[in-house]
């Protein structure tokens, strides 16, 4: 298991390293930085000045070398819209963003799982067709559409929850609800065939052979044969809608890292977009590292196998 944790360890920093190089390239392959950070009606004097207080005249090497050992200690540099240094404004901006992942990943659970359980146990009945249903809504609907939808229709016209904002104890149901809905219909779908699997495998009836109880045989056999699969579902979605929430927090107004990343990049505030993007990029490595080594701890074959 350490060796696991170890191989999975070094393939995350390799990663990183790799998230850190792009960030950097992609910075300077649109162009002068100092030309694209500095405002339009900027005079090539002040340009000048800024590029050389910024660094931007030295050797790239070099460059890269400053760049990676700020973003070793989160020091991005400051944000040049607000000039305030840009990764305390991210962390700032963190908790609504858990807040809105972690309410659309608890919805996708609680409604997925049993929707694909009791689908895979009873296929073809009423429960199935209602979660093969929402399955595929989840998996076809655009959220930014679903979300003005809903908008339009709870907020507006029924007015049942505020259409922006997180003001509210109910502001977060909406969008939590369009971020989630993929989710859920994967998580269904999943459950579904991982239980049609595994009610046909040879130690399932083996157990019913054996004259043990149905409720015994789903929670001690299928539910934890169906929670390995599902694990590495829910880590890496729940990854993606962490970083993946720009359209949703913009349309919904919510004060979060992606509202922050859609506002940052109309600035031009580069250092921002920068910290955003590492800071992100280190949030789903970590969240990735975390699923693989829980699906070790699952399943033994996985950390046996490598």
């Amino acid at each position: 298991m350490q060796r696991y944790f170890i191989s999975k360890l070094g393939q995350s920093v390799l990663l990183l390293f790799g998230v850190l190089l792009l960030v950097f390239v992609m910075v300077r392959i649109t162009g002068d930085p100092a030309a694209l950070m500095m405002p339009r009606e900027a005079s090539p004097e002040d340009v000048e000045a800024f590029r050389e207080a910024m660094g931007f005249n030295r050797p790239l090497p070099l460059q890269f070398v400053d760049f990676l050992s700020g973003a070793i200690v989160g020091d991005f540099g400051n944000s040049l819209h607000f000039k305030t240094p840009a990764m305390p404004m991210v962390l700032a901006r963190l908790p609504a963003t858990v807040q809105l992942a972690g309410v659309g990943l608890l919805m996708a659970i609680v409604v997925g799982i049993p929707l694909g359980l009791v689908g895979g146990f009873t296929p073809g009945s009423l429960v199935d067709s209602v979660g093969r249903g929402l399955a595929l809504l989840g998996q076809s609907i655009p959220n930014f559409w679903l979300a003005l939808i809903m908008i339009l229709f709870f907020a507006v016209r029924l007015g049942w929850f505020p259409s922006f904002g997180r003001d509210y104890w109910n502001s977060v149901i909406m969008p939590a609800f369009v971020l989630g809905l993929p989710t859920m219909g994967q998580i269904v779908r999943l459950t579904r065939s991982a239980v049609l699997e595994i009610r046909g495998e040879d130690f399932i009836r083996t157990a019913n052979s054996k004259g043990l109880e149905p409720g015994t045989i789903y929670t001690k056999h299928v539910l934890r044969n169906v929670a390995i699969p599902l694990v590495s579902v829910i880590g890496v979605q729940f990854g993606y809608m962490l970083g993946g929430s720009i359209y949703i927090e913009t349309i919904f107004a919510w004060p979060g890292i992606g509202q922050l990343l859609e506002q940052s990049i109309g600035w031009r505030d580069f250092p921002l977009v920068q910290a955003i993007a590492i800071f992100t990029s280190l949030v789903v490595l970590a969240i990735n590292l975390f699923t693989d080594v829980a699906y070790a701890v699952i399943d033994p074959r996985i950390r046996y196998d490598t």
